[in-house]
């Protein structure tokens, strides 16, 4: 996610030697960009965190100096909450926490961000300015919805990796080519999806729309929505097990 986000702010014209990137594995088409690469780091206006939550322990010890309201923080990792920067940190520094999700790497993402007390309108204005370079950002409420929405966005492309994956075995298993079914599952779910983001209907609607009484579609929906084995179960146990787990690494 760190190099989607440089991805895209270097191509909307930041200086690349305004970036200093840590990183345990330096490489060289990263040293080709022209961004410093390692060293101390002694002053920064924005620390963005993009690194596993399970590393976050050791990076921010390297970062301690940069706390107490300077510098701003922005996270992109799973779980983590404010709390836990702000102990590494220091109480008095501005932290946004943001969940982009894998579509940030073509500029098609979405990032929920929630900031701290010391975070100011400012703050989440230049937070949002850096996300939007990879797709549109939203602002939560509180941050407790944040393990919800990393489950349905942060995960969510997943779950629609998965249906293409799927769709593709079934169109397989009823004869066509690996080929064909693949191209048509990827092609099928990208145009839905485009449809959905701009006619502006409800999925709902859209659904309706494709459905005939008594045809094809309604004969695949008879057995999608089943209520107890279909996607809305299923979905729904999916979210909530991804929600779950990002309440389990904030502990």
């Amino acid at each position: 996610m760190g190099g989607a986000l440089l991805a895209g702010w270097l191509r909307q014209g930041l200086n690349p030697q305004a970036v200093q990137v840590i990183t345990p594995r330096p490489t060289q088409a990263l040293a080709d960009l022209g961004v410093r690469v390692g060293g101390p780091v002694t002053d920064a206006a924005v620390a963005v965190l993009a690194v596993k939550p399970q590393k976050m322990t050791e990076a921010l010890p390297r970062l301690a100096s940069l706390g107490g309201g300077n510098t701003l923080f922005i996270s992109v990792a799973a779980g983590i909450r404010i709390a836990a920067y702000e102990a590494a940190l220091g109480a008095g520094t501005p932290v946004v926490r943001a969940m982009p999700n894998t579509p940030a790497a073509i500029g098609q993402g979405i990032t929920p961000i929630i900031g701290n007390a010391s975070a100011t309108e400012t703050d989440l204005r230049t937070a949002e300015g850096l996300l939007q370079a990879v797709g549109q950002v939203v602002r939560l409420d509180a941050e407790d919805q944040m393990d919800a929405v990393t489950a349905v966005s942060g995960s969510g492309p997943a779950y629609v990796f998965h249906l293409i994956e799927t769709l593709a075995a079934a169109g397989e298993a009823e004869g066509l080519s690996r080929d064909l079914a693949l191209t048509l599952a990827r092609a099928t779910v990208a145009g839905a999806g485009a449809l959905a983001v701009q006619s502006g209907e409800d999925p709902a609607q859209l659904r309706i729309n494709v459905t005939s009484p008594g045809g094809t579609t309604a004969a695949a929906l008879q057995v999608l929505m089943q209520p107890d084995a279909g996607f809305p179960q299923l979905l729904k146990q999916a979210v909530h097990a991804a929600a779950q787990r990002g309440r389990e690494l904030g502990k």
